[in-house]
């Protein structure tokens, strides 16, 4: 699948159903959709060929962790250095995610530790990368949804 193909609606369909369950078999996502079980076999393949899909994974509920401890750091990047911190910060372990946005803040990092003690000590690795001019974190409370 070039970048000029589009992904139609039936690709659509598909990924929305994987992304709801991706342990459905082929055969349960061919009937989902009306198509055969070929089809279904041939869009996955496109669809990881062209890095559309990347992965597959297993969610845990947010309980399910219960020592974990989650903290979101909104980060302000010094001048053009965003890809250098971002490159650090994917490879600080206690970074789970790493979004980039707009808006206050340049970046949006999910943070995970065990302990409020080795969160710290993310929070002070990260806090003294190069590049970055300022940080904000929220530790994780509760989940509603």
């Amino acid at each position: 699948m070039a970048k000029s193909d589009s992904i139609d609606s039936t690709d659509q369909r598909l990924i929305a159903l994987l992304r709801h369950d991706a342990r459905l078999s082929v055969a349960a996502l061919a009937a989902k959709l009306g198509v055969s079980r070929g089809t279904v076999n041939n869009r996955i393949a496109k669809l990881e060929a062209a890095g559309v899909i990347v992965g597959y994974t297993v969610q845990l509920r947010p309980d399910a962790r219960p020592n974990e401890i989650r903290a979101w750091m909104g980060i302000l990047v010094e001048g053009n250095q965003t890809r250098e911190v971002i490159a650090n910060l994917l490879g600080e372990p206690g970074v789970a995610e790493l979004h980039d946005t707009n808006g206050r803040w340049d970046l949006l990092a999910e943070l995970r530790a065990t302990t409020m003690a080795e969160l710290s000590q993310v929070l002070e690795r990260i806090r003294l990368l190069k590049g970055i001019r300022g940080t904000e974190t929220s530790i994780h409370l509760a989940t509603y949804r």
